[in-house]
């Protein structure tokens, strides 16, 4: 868990030696959330960065969202809950880091969201056609996730903000459906952009 830290490190760096505004981090364990904050913390300690004052938000699905419940009641333990998301890789009803990520999003001012489930693959397609990238159902939670929360005003069009997309789509292909079926189509490049047109909508 320890190299996850680098992670904070990393960023910090590639912004130019700042931490910034926001992080916000797909929730499982809760491990993940904890560790990039010890990072960014590691790096102020050591002079490297001036005082951070990000704030580190955590995404969970709706499905298995236990330390978000947690955080939104105000309670300080994390009920354990049963899975039910197509987000595989975040399906940890019983999170071991659980409070620990609690604690980091009270210290920070972080928020808890989750992502409805119809709302994940919207996330993934989103990514995919603005930025070339083809994530798996944890990435698609992070970024519905992140814009359920410029819609609610806590994270500001003009403020830096680090959304960690943490795995290739190709590991969660059957949670897109008919979305990444092959198009089959005429040798003809009318015929195929009308049928890509099609499969967009």
């Amino acid at each position: 868990a320890e190299g996850s830290k680098t992670l904070g490190y990393e960023v910090s760096e590639q912004l130019g030696w700042k931490a910034p505004d926001h992080c916000l981090v797909p929730g499982a364990s809760g491990e993940l959330h904890t560790k990039i904050w010890k990072g960014i913390e590691e790096f102020e300690g050591a002079g490297l960065i001036e005082k951070a004052k990000t704030k580190m938000h955590l995404a969970q699905a709706e499905g298995c969202a236990p330390i978000v419940e947690a955080f939104e009641t105000g309670n300080n333990q994390v009920k354990p809950v049963k899975p039910e998301t197509i987000a595989k890789s975040l399906a940890i009803g019983n999170p071991a880091a659980g409070p620990y990520s609690l604690e980091v999003l009270r210290e920070t001012g972080g928020t808890g969201v989750f992502a409805y489930e119809d709302s994940i693959i919207d996330g993934i397609r989103m990514l995919a056609e603005t930025e070339g990238i083809f994530t798996e159902t944890a990435g698609g939670v992070v970024i519905s996730s992140l814009k359920r929360l410029v819609k609610q005003g806590k994270i500001k069009k003009d403020e830096v903000t680090v959304a960690f997309v943490t795995g290739n789509g190709l590991k969660t292909l059957e949670a897109m459906g008919d979305f990444v079926d092959p198009i089959e189509t005429k040798p003809q490049m009318n015929t195929f952009q009308t049928k890509l047109s099609k499969r967009r909508d």
